[in-house]
């Protein structure tokens, strides 16, 4: 096997497993080269494997510069939570032999294209190659598409629309933005914006508005295979989209943010010994019981 690693060394643990690793891992399998997230194009890299050494942003980096490339990603988490990168650094090396021998689940998680549209170019979205040859920006998203206020910091009039609803027909709302999350990213920021958690297996996008100015605009779970549009009705300067919370640009009046499925999955290795629910309930502390206490009279409050 011909092994990439992608390893964040701006993380002092990293830089001290990364120096503890290498002899081990050479003795398993011929390690290609060791990037240090600094940004490159790694598509061109002639690799069976890719080693994540980080968190969650430091693979959603290498799967955005992968490029669509299908190379499975293995990732190891010296973060906070690790939905994505799912091994601790003692499972990784309990795995790695079963990893190596072809024993692990590897599962395809659905990726959502951002294209931006000027405000004043005309699109037929279902046209064969009319939206990738007007759009100004694009960009993937194996979590999430945030859409947020920016400075100064006013409410900004979004209207949302799916499947060609647009013209009038979309909703209309004051709100600081939304985001629009895969099943991967359910548990990302959309969760904390009060979004539902969707299982990875799930073929579904979420859409969830941030602080909506309306008691009744609630999130929506819709197919990975709509087409959604976002129309920036009003914004303020500063009012940015961004994909995984690293490629962004800034939006004007008028633009269009047009999300639908990519062509291309990111391959992720699963971790045998974090199931989805056990996932959930050690890292978001779901379903957990109300914890009691005694007092110093040993009354329980």
């Amino acid at each position: 096997m011909r092994l990439l690693i992608v390893a964040n060394k701006a993380k002092p643990a990293v830089a001290k497993a990364l120096d503890e690793m290498l002899p081990w891992l050479k003795q398993r399998v011929t390690v290609v080269g060791v990037e240090a997230d600094h940004g490159i194009d790694i598509s061109q890299i002639l690799a069976d494997a890719i080693l994540v050494l980080g968190g969650d942003g430091t693979l959603l980096s290498a799967a955005r510069r992968l490029g669509g490339k299908q190379i499975p990603m293995l990732g190891v988490n010296f973060g906070r939570l690790g939905f994505l990168a799912s091994f601790t650094p003692a499972q990784f090396h309990e795995q790695f032999d079963a990893f190596v021998a072809g024993k692990l689940h590897i599962s395809a998680r659905q990726v959502i294209e951002a294209s931006v549209i000027g405000a004043d170019v005309e699109c037929q979205l279902g046209e064969k190659g009319g939206l990738e040859s007007k759009r100004r920006f694009h960009a993937t998203a194996l979590n999430d598409t945030v859409i947020t206020a920016g400075p100064p910091f006013h409410m900004i009039e979004l209207e949302i629309a799916a499947d060609g609803q647009e013209g009038g027909a979309g909703a209309r709302y004051f709100g600081d933005g939304v985001i629009v999350a895969t099943a991967s990213g359910s548990t990302a920021y959309n969760v904390s914006a009060g979004g539902p958690i969707i299982s990875p297996n799930v073929e579904a996008i979420c859409i969830t508005p941030l602080c909506p100015h309306s008691l009744s605009f609630r999130p929506v779970v819709i197919s990975i295979n709509s087409t959604v549009v976002v129309k920036a009705t009003k914004v303020n300067d500063g009012t940015t989209m961004f994909c995984d919370g690293q490629a962004s640009t800034r939006l004007t009046t008028g633009e269009r943010v047009v999300i639908r499925k990519s062509p291309n999955s990111v391959l992720l290795v699963e971790n045998p010994q974090a199931g989805e629910w056990r996932t959930l309930a050690q890292k978001l502390n779901w379903a957990a019981t109300p914890g009691y206490h005694q007092d110093a009279e040993g009354k329980v409050q």
